[in-house]
């Protein structure tokens, strides 16, 4: 399993490419890097609807599988092709970093409470 965040650039149309089998491609812009690169992706199957509620432009995450496979032409020649098979995808917060909540800060804050407050506390009667 593996994750990409970027910007969506392009949202294709469901196509039927068999009468089983069919597919939605998408391309997402990955910018972290010095030069961008945009990816495409597939939605296979009952996943091609994931995409419905998106639009060009929205920051997401994309959760999906590298798939391999081997083919042969008709003429014997045997080649390779890969593919991103996306599962998931999650719209992500405009105010997040680029590498998601690890990049945050996540250490504790110290509050300075009031002596005011700590003695009311002392004086309540409740056990906890």
């Amino acid at each position: 399993m593996f994750k990409l965040t970027g910007t969506l650039k392009i949202i294709n149309d469901t196509q039927q490419v068999t009468e089983k089998f069919s597919k939605r491609e998408f391309v997402v812009t990955e910018s972290s890097s010095m030069y961008p690169q945009d990816i495409l992706f597939q939605a296979v199957q009952d996943k091609c609807s994931m995409l419905d509620g998106y639009h060009t432009g929205d920051q997401v995450e994309v959760s999906f599988n590298l798939r391999g496979r081997e083919w042969t032409s008709p003429q014997g020649e045997v080649k390779y092709f890969n593919s991103l098979d996306a599962w998931r995808i999650e719209k992500v917060a405009q105010g997040m970093p680029q590498g998601g909540p690890s990049e945050m800060n996540l250490e504790k804050e110290t509050v300075d409470i009031p002596s005011s407050a700590t003695e009311s506390e002392e004086d309540d009667d409740l056990p906890f």
